[in-house]
């Protein structure tokens, strides 16, 4: 594996990692507001030089991605929060929803480098990438990575998996990059022709669920993989270092985990919404909420690595749900909670009586007196115009799966 960091930060005291991150923190948030007209309206009355810790940062507003697409529609194409104009960027993307985002400067502007290196990749290797170049940064994120880590990249992009096997066994390829599911088509299409692709010795995979079955499958056939956790808006914001100790987050990101549909920080191992702060000058996203859920791993890796870990993804945020006809939001349960003092948490579940909707408000309190579980079902009718039952649960009753309204309904 030669050396095994990619420079010293990884390494460093965690303490002085979150005194460094919060030490910039402030100058940024004042080049995001006076750069991006958008910022500017959206942190408009917010103390920002006071934002020094995350105390200080969990009082500015989440923005969510849902939310920042409305902004983009309103004001085409970024809503207002690109940072001064597109001059200082060589690309621009349309990801799905549709959102625009607009490349970063630098060599290894989603930061990917660090991932490939902790994935076993070095300088001089040649890498097939098979990430989609169209449209979207997907393919853009570690091919930059690889380039700006020393390694040659062939851009195979999805899908021609036999001319894709053609170049591996041509080109030689030591390293892959792709979905988690493509590389097993491509040997086992390999297979099939008698193709020699045993060049291939480490991965890094994202943009799916690697199951453990299948990395094991891989590492059969002597592929060590390992995956990495990125979004088009952030980039890398945490990889693999080992199997099942986590991800690591990666450096210059600040990595939050709050309530869905709030701003608060849950406390570690609680599962929540991600939400990320980076420090893009083109593109600052600040407080940014991914809509994936995650929890912290408590403790730090055994690789040596200081920074915290991330369980990686867990399920979607995003759990706006119909019900009824009406459309009942994570932000209208954290309403009900915030109503009442007595509650803790709550969670929202629905399920199909016959050929009507019902729901069950669910809430964690210590104290179940004066008609607590009356008074919770009237805000409920008052928040989410509907009706709904109510029931009262020990605290840390509740699931740790992040879920606040849970669509429990069979679609089959």
């Amino acid at each position: 594996m030669g050396e095994m960091q990619f420079d010293a930060r990884e390494r460093q005291d965690p303490a002085q990692r979150e005194q460094d991150l919060f030490a910039k923190l402030p100058e940024f948030l004042g080049h995001a507001v006076s750069k991006a007209p958008g910022w500017a309206e959206y942190l408009q009355g917010c103390d920002l030089a006071g934002v020094t810790d995350r105390s200080a940062l969990a009082r500015l507003p989440v923005l969510r991605k849902s939310e920042l697409m409305e902004k983009q529609k309103a004001r085409p194409p970024f809503g207002g929060f690109l940072a001064g104009d597109l001059s200082g960027a060589s690309r621009v993307f349309m990801s799905p929803g549709p959102i625009w985002e607009p490349q970063a400067p630098g060599l290894d502007p989603w930061n990917g480098a660090r991932s490939l290196f902790a994935a076993g990749f070095r300088a001089g290797d040649v890498v097939l990438n098979a990430f989609s170049y169209h449209l979207t940064p997907g393919g853009f994120i570690l091919d930059q990575g690889a380039i700006a880590l020393g390694c040659t990249v062939f851009p195979a992009g999805v899908g021609n998996t036999d001319m894709q096997i053609e170049v591996i066994e041509t080109l030689e390829p030591v390293g892959f990059v792709g979905t988690p599911d493509y590389l097993k088509v491509l040997l086992d299409r390999a297979k099939d022709q008698g193709r020699d692709v045993s060049s291939i010795t480490k991965a890094l995979v994202s943009g799916g669920a690697l199951f453990p079955s299948l990395r094991q499958e891989y590492e059969g056939q002597g592929i060590k993989v390992a995956q990495c956790y990125a979004t088009a808006d952030l980039g890398v914001i945490a990889y693999e270092t080992g199997a099942d100790t986590g991800m690591v987050v990666n450096e210059d990101y600040i990595v939050e985990i709050v309530r869905p549909g709030t701003g608060e920080a849950v406390s570690d191992g609680e599962v929540g919404e991600l939400v990320v702060t980076c420090f893009n000058p083109t593109y600052p996203l600040i407080r940014f909420g991914t809509g994936d859920l995650s929890k912290i791993v408590p403790g730090q890796s055994p690789c040596g690595r200081t920074n915290m870990r991330l369980a990686g993804w867990m399920g979607r945020a995003d759990q706006r749900t119909k019900i009824k006809g009406m459309f009942v939001d994570p932000k209208q349960v954290a309403e009900i909670v915030s109503a009442h003092p007595e509650v803790s948490k709550a969670r929202l579940a629905v399920r199909r009586d016959g050929e009507s909707d019902v729901m069950t408000l669910s809430v964690e309190t210590a104290s179940a007196e004066n008609g607590l579980g009356d008074r919770v079902a009237s805000t409920l009718r008052d928040i989410t115009r509907l009706k709904g039952a109510v029931e009262l649960v020990a605290p840390g009753g509740l699931p740790n799966d992040g879920k606040v309204i849970s669509d429990e309904r069979d679609y089959g």
